[in-house]
């Protein structure tokens, strides 16, 4: 039987007492116990760091695992009989950093700092929604939805039944919103789980007050207005017939009227204007049929910051709740502070020769006198392929530029050494990918600008994507 690989390669001297996979399958045929009883033989534990090792070593900023250190997930009456064994809920402790270094931060008081700013600037009595769908845009919705409410909002607006019901699991008790109309089939779980739909259809609108009535309860909704986007909802010169249509039902409770504008981050105000003015026309209709609009709204985070006379009974943050401007002109009008950054650790560092090449296509060649840093974070973990050689990441405070194709998992970076010969960057330092270091940083609005697209698509990339979220 030919020795069978275990996976680990790159090691150019054998331990003395090493015994390949193949070696102990073979023995164990004749001695089921050799592992345990063989003296000479190193344990589990011991093949952690080298046999020489006299004390436990630091690669990089990052401790190596001592013995002792790998011992305390093992189960207590298993060390004491001498054959350990390791605990399950003990190794569920380690933390998810720890198990591949690369994490997303989400700093809950920039959350907390952007919902309070935005409250301040609205009229009184005007209601705050926090839109927390697609996972808080990659920041944890469950997390900011509270830290949002604990800051002055009052709704929670969401895309799908099941984001509602992950908030209603987590005990969020506040009204949700789902801002478009779901399916009938999912009409059960709206009433089960308290939740509100949108209502644009009266063939979904019948059948949800028929369900409520049959429970006994009511059926509320917001009745979303198309006036323009042509994305959902019900016309703007149609939304008064359409009311009469299905306020009939005694179990039908119309809560909410609103709209979606399609331009307000956009320079030309010309399409905004004509929104918000076939908006007017449908709310008045509503009114002028003895109808009760119920809390009108039609602000997103662009239209909240730049036009103060849309902001009506109550505006949606969205993007500009994380901390992201949703365009050059809300700069000069409001601080927002970025919640999310992107941290990982350096895995490996080579010194490359003169013409060398890195990652797939060897499209970047080393011009000599520089290493070569990997970091564990790829195009799976949401920082694109199309950036690759287009950005930067941050290590003692300064920028270093990504090299080399960004693969699924990994993408390496370069540090000159005839620029920066104070730097010998080690396994284990911590570099930002994006967030700030001392005076540096990069920023999801630079990826976004170098891949010609916006700031919601990189930050949902990072968040949703498979890396852990630690909140600070």
């Amino acid at each position: 039987m030919a020795d069978i690989p275990n996976g680990f390669t790159g090691f150019s001297h054998r331990d003395p007492n090493f015994v390949s996979a193949g070696d102990a399958m073979r023995r164990s045929r004749y001695d089921e116990t050799s592992f345990v009883t063989r003296k000479q033989e190193r344990s589990v534990f011991d093949a952690w760091q080298p046999a020489s090792a006299a004390s436990p070593q630091a690669v990089g900023s990052r401790p190596v695992a001592a013995q002792s250190e790998v011992l305390k997930y093992a189960e207590s009456s298993s060390v004491q009989a001498g054959a350990p064994q390791f605990d399950p809920d003990k190794l569920a402790t380690i933390p998810e950093a720890d198990r591949r270094w690369s994490w997303v931060e989400i700093d809950l008081n920039a959350i907390r700092h952007n919902a309070s700013t935005v409250k301040h600037r609205l009229n009184p009595g005007t209601l705050l929604m926090a839109v927390v769908k697609a996972d808080g845009y990659g920041h944890g919705a469950v997390q900011c939805a509270k830290t949002a409410l604990n800051s002055g909002a009052e709704y929670l607006g969401v895309a799908t039944v099941d984001e509602a019901i992950a908030l209603r699991e987590a005990y969020v008790n506040a009204p949700i919103l789902v801002l478009g109309e779901p399916p009938a089939t999912a009409i059960p779980l709206l009433l089960a789980y308290k939740i509100m739909p949108s209502v644009y259809t009266a063939e979904f609108a019948i059948r949800y007050g028929e369900a409520a009535d049959a429970f006994g309860v009511r059926a509320p909704f917001h009745l979303k207005v198309n006036t323009g986007m042509n994305r959902i909802g019900v016309r703007w010169d149609e939304t008064v017939e359409f009311a009469r249509q299905i306020m009939f039902h005694r179990a039908l409770d119309l809560v909410g009227t609103f709209t979606h504008f399609a331009t307000a981050d956009c320079p030309s105000p010309v399409d905004f204007e004509r929104q918000v003015k076939r908006f007017a026309e449908a709310v008045n209709g509503l009114r002028g049929a003895g109808i009760n609009p119920g809390i009108v709204h039609a602000a997103n985070s662009a239209a909240a910051i730049r036009y103060p006379d849309v902001q009506l009974d109550m505006v949606r943050l969205g993007i500009a709740l994380y901390g992201f401007y949703p365009c050059p002109e809300a700069y000069p009008l409001i601080d927002l502070r970025p919640a999310m950054s992107v941290k990982a650790r350096i895995t490996d560092v080579k010194t490359l020769p003169v013409g060398e090449g890195v990652s797939y296509g060897l499209n970047y060649r080393s011009p000599g006198a520089v290493k070569i840093c990997t970091l564990p974070i790829g195009y799976a973990d949401g920082l694109r392929r199309g950036l690759s050689g287009r950005t930067d990441v941050l290590l003692a405070g300064r920028r270093f530029h990504q090299v080399g194709n960004i693969c699924m998992d990994q993408c390496m970076f370069e540090v000159n050494l005839r620029q920066r010969n104070d730097l010998d960057p080690q396994i284990g330092d911590e570099v930002t990918i994006v967030g700030e270091q001392g005076e540096a940083s990069v920023t999801i609005d630079q990826m976004a600008e170098t891949l010609g697209t916006i700031q919601h698509e990189i930050a949902i990339g990072f968040g949703c994507s498979r890396l852990p979220r630690i909140y600070v």
